[in-house]
């Protein structure tokens, strides 16, 4: 007798799958979990892992993901697509994503229970891309944008959090352009081809009609007319005498005003657009976008320079989505053993960091206040006189109160063995002992998907290797620990460093900015980022086919544009590595056993009350 599952979250997935092969009308589609990216392809589709704990976010993610794949299944013709769909890159993503808009909508109208869960998974991924904080339309995607507009008009929902803001931002633009074509969105969605003509006149009001290649329903008829043409060259003159070629030419003028009527229809319109709007700027959403369609945005904030060749294939990714309960257990309980021997040490530095701060917790006041707590030593002046002044005291505010640390942990290769392990003990202890004192911390890693370029590298080859492209791996950024996660819900996470295969590549000055994004969205109002890394930014793939120093430049842009900023604290730990040469605030140790008392030591120094201790802390630039 086989032995049953003990994973709580399996009867779920067995469910869903069957839900999902109903929703998608087949019975046969093949249904997995992965942390892979989630997708589908003729006859499988790949659902968002659920662990064992089962947790609310999971649950939705993988239902609305679910839901939007099964209906992409059930309402999209490849074929049609394939047939309409536009040659360049911007009205290709645009006519995507209008496309899977319509499918959601269908969806919607026939199963309406699957509304709520795709607004669940695009309210995720929303947050997770920060567009909520976005301020200008130029920083927002369009197609993602017309995507979300789409769906809007057509369910008369609203959009989540995020996904209303990268809408909103260029509502006003889209309308104003194609206003007059999204007036019949209603009678479009339940026939793709119509809608797939439909989207590709939005993509042409947008300014994107030079990218729509060909149209295929004006070939076919091209095609249609030859041959009639053919058959029209056999007929006899007619009974009035008339010869054929008579005919065509009395017709021919009309004739051909009709065979052309669309195309110079569509020319007029675009350059009487074009003449009215020379001198009439229309009006664009916040931001000052011009009226074309802006450029995308710089992939760096720090260097506008610097290039990626695709991005597609890039994860941020959660540390439980990586591994399974069982193995993230299995891998932390062997963390612990590795690490038994350094325990104590950490131990005392931390509790050493622990005193430091809570001294500094100690409460004091202000007393002879107009207002605030009663003073209990005035408390006998006060009973016999009400009136007295200045009876009051007001607790002084701590500096270290509102704050959030992030430890940014190099996940490369070279750190495999013993320094990932005592970087991960450390990063451990450190939030929890600041989690003591009412400081948040955030942990994070960053590596890459493949040792040599991954899918982003086969793509290039398949483009026939084009000269400069920019970061040519598939990058991966793990969250092990989130600012407002207690230490206890992610303790078993920092266990995933000790995964054999995670350790891959290390692209610095990308995660640098990541971090740095993260933390400046934060509501905190002191940000102290912490990086630990033991080597410049390697990656084989991306420097075989760029300039040698390519990500060591854009590293030194990112750490000169936050360090410019001043909106977060940046340091750094050098392991065996100069680091000093990077970072302004930095410490190079030449033993990985070093590592716990010197984040403990630059930790409490940035939160001494001494500046002048602060100052000789945090400027020294070597460990001995």
């Amino acid at each position: 007798m086989s032995k049953s599952s003990d994973n709580p979250a399996d009867p779920f997935k067995k469910a869903l799958a069957e839900a999902t092969k109903v929703m998608a009308d087949d019975p046969e589609l093949n249904v997995s979990y992965t942390v892979d990216p989630s997708g589908k392809t003729a006859d499988s589709m790949r659902l968002p892992q659920v662990s064992r704990r089962m947790t609310k976010e999971e649950v939705l993610m993988a239902r609305g993901t679910a839901d939007a794949l099964a209906l992409h299944h059930r309402y999209h013709d490849a074929g049609t697509h394939t047939k309409y769909a536009p040659q360049g890159q911007m009205a290709r993503d645009l006519y995507e994503a209008m496309e899977t808009a319509r499918c959601e909508a269908m969806g919607a109208r026939d199963m309406p229970g699957t509304a709520t869960n795709i607004d669940a998974k695009i309210g995720a991924e929303a947050k997770r891309a920060g567009y909520a904080g976005i301020t200008q339309a130029a920083d927002a995607p369009l197609p993602v944008a017309a995507g979300y507009l789409i769906r809007h008009l057509a369910t008369g929902r609203e959009m989540p959090e995020g996904a209303d803001n990268v809408m909103d931002l260029w509502r006003g633009f889209i309308e104003q352009q194609a206003g007059g074509t999204l007036e019949n969105l209603q009678e479009k969605l339940s026939n793709q081809s119509e809608f797939a003509k439909f989207a590709r006149r939005i993509i042409e009001d947008l300014g994107y009609g030079d990218q729509l290649g060909e149209d295929p329903d004006s070939v076919d008829d091209e095609d249609q007319d030859a041959a009639e043409d053919g058959e029209e060259e056999q007929d006899e003159p007619d009974s009035t005498g008339q010869s054929e070629e008579e005919d065509e030419a009395e017709a021919s003028p009309e004739q051909s005003q009709d065979e052309q009527q669309d195309p110079s229809e569509a020319t007029v319109s675009m350059d009487d657009m074009a003449e009215e709007e020379m001198g009439e700027e229309a009006e664009m959403p916040e931001g000052e976008a011009p009226l074309e369609p802006p450029p995308p945005p710089p992939v760096s904030d720090a260097d506008p320079n610097y290039l990626i060749y695709a991005s597609d294939f890039d994860e941020e990714v959660a540390a439980e989505d990586l591994a399974d309960p069982v193995e993230l257990e299995r891998l932390r309980a062997y963390l612990d053993q590795q690490l038994e021997p350094l325990k104590g040490a950490v131990g005392r530095l931390a509790n050493k960091l622990q005193r430091r701060l809570q001294a500094q917790q100690n409460r004091s006041w202000e007393f002879d206040k107009e207002e605030g707590v009663l003073d209990a030593g005035r408390l006998a002046r006060v009973v016999a006189n009400p009136t007295t002044p200045l009876s009051f005291k007001v607790e002084k505010d701590m500096e270290f109160r509102d704050t959030v640390v992030t430890l940014l942990l190099d996940n490369s290769g070279s750190m495999r063995g013993r320094p990932i392990s005592i970087a991960a003990i450390c990063a451990d202890v450190l939030a929890r002992t600041l989690e003591r004192c009412s400081v948040k911390v955030e942990i994070l890693g960053f590596t890459t998907r493949a040792w040599k370029g991954g899918q982003s590298r086969e793509r290039w080859l398949n483009d026939g290797r084009p000269q400069q492209p920019g970061r040519l791996n598939d990058l991966r950024h793990i969250v092990y620990k989130g600012a407002d996660a207690p230490w206890r819900r992610s303790r078993e996470n920092l266990g995933l460093m000790m995964k054999e295969g995670l350790l891959k590549e290390n692209i610095d000055g990308e995660a640098l900015e990541w971090a740095h994004r993260r933390m400046v969205n934060r509501r905190e109002a002191r940000k102290i980022l912490m990086v630990i890394s033991d080597g410049a930014p390697v990656d084989d793939s991306t420097l075989s086919v760029n300039p040698a120093n390519y990500l060591e430049k854009h590293l030194r842009d990112v750490i000169a544009m936050v360090e410019k900023r001043k909106a977060v604290e940046l340091l750094a730990i050098g392991i065996g590595h100069d680091v000093t040469r990077y970072y302004d605030r930095a410490v190079t140790i030449t033993d990985v056993d070093q590592l716990a008392g010197a984040m403990t030591e630059q930790l409490a120094a940035l939160f001494d009350s001494d500046p002048r201790a602060r100052a000789r802390m945090v400027g020294i630039k070597k460990a001995s």
